[in-house]
């Protein structure tokens, strides 16, 4: 039994496909289905289901792939030890981040981090928060950026920031002639939000239905993920939108003529850094942690006696 046939029997429970499977593990499919093979005979049991599509594992095979899981990430923590030990900022590091984060974080510090340590290879995936909860539990991210609190016993949550919502208005809404606004001026018929599966949409829902009962349906539907397309779409002079902090801060001067910030206690969303709670990497995701903080404004760093939505 080697780590390598290890690594092997998880990409497969992964992907549940030989092919994608061996693609993953950067090996031909036949290399990878040998090696499996090779497993299996040397313990006397099958580990996968080769019968069904997609394959998946057997009883005795879920339980030794669990147990494998377990064998890796000791395995990397040993490595980690030494780099920790040696001060090394070097190797693989996975990022999970939610979308209505990515475009306004990421930029931030993405190249200066690239820069500044080169034998990091950062590989950033864009995923809801649901999906994120399962890589990180699964072993196919070392961290993830979200919104929280989770409050899940399995991951570690360290708060990065706390970002203000602010409403985006269109010139018609009659409340663009306000300079700041209440929780109850808000109509959520007049709201333009994320579609289902983004925590953000259930943060705005929060907003407007807590503090404002009765009607919450929109008017009209559109399925999006993009906190972009919601801005376009207030621009042509429609209705309003929610708005993280961060995506005003390279707003032009018109654009911030239709940003309106609310009265106090502000809504804000806190938002962390997850890791699992058999943490590896421990260095490099320190590092990363720092390089962002780096580069936000102190204010959002200081919860004060701002109101943190629900997620």
């Amino acid at each position: 039994m080697t780590i390598t046939q290890l690594e092997y029997i998880i990409a497969l429970d992964t992907h549940r496909n030989f092919v994608n499977a061996a693609d993953s593990c950067f090996v031909t499919q036949p290399t990878l289905s040998m090696q499996i093979q090779k497993l299996e005979d040397e313990l006397g049991v099958k580990l996968f289901d080769r019968s069904k599509q997609p394959v998946v594992p057997t009883q005795i095979g879920e339980g030794i792939i669990n147990q494998a899981r377990n064998v890796l990430k000791e395995h990397s923590k040993i490595i980690e030890l030494v780099k920790d030990e040696k001060g090394i900022i070097r190797g693989d590091l996975r990022v999970g981040i939610i979308p209505t984060i990515a475009p306004y974080l990421i930029p931030r510090f993405l190249i200066k981090f690239l820069n500044q340590y080169p034998d990091v290879n950062l590989i950033i995936n864009e995923l809801t928060t649901e999906q994120i909860i399962y890589h990180l539990k699964n072993d196919l991210l070392d961290c993830a950026i979200m919104a929280s609190p989770i409050k899940d016993k399995n991951l570690n949550e360290e708060t990065l920031y706390f970002e203000e919502f602010v409403a985006y208005v269109s010139k018609d809404n009659k409340l663009f002639k306000k300079n700041t606004l209440k929780y109850e001026d808000l109509d959520i018929s007049d709201i333009w939000i994320l579609n289902e599966g983004h925590c953000m949409r259930n943060q705005v829902l929060n907003i407007c239905s807590e503090r404002k009962k009765g009607n919450t349906k929109s008017r009209f539907e559109y399925q999006t993920g993009s906190v972009e397309t919601l801005k376009r779409i207030v621009e042509q002079g429609d209705g309003i939108t929610i708005l993280p902090e961060l995506s005003i801060l390279d707003m032009s001067d018109e654009q911030m003529e239709l940003v309106r910030y609310f009265k106090s206690p502000e809504p804000v969303r806190e938002v962390s850094l997850f890791t699992h709670r058999h943490l590896v990497k421990k260095n490099l995701i320190k590092t990363l942690q720092q390089s962002i903080l780096d580069t936000l404004p102190n204010k959002m760093k200081k919860k004060d006696k701002r109101d943190v939505v629900k997620i």
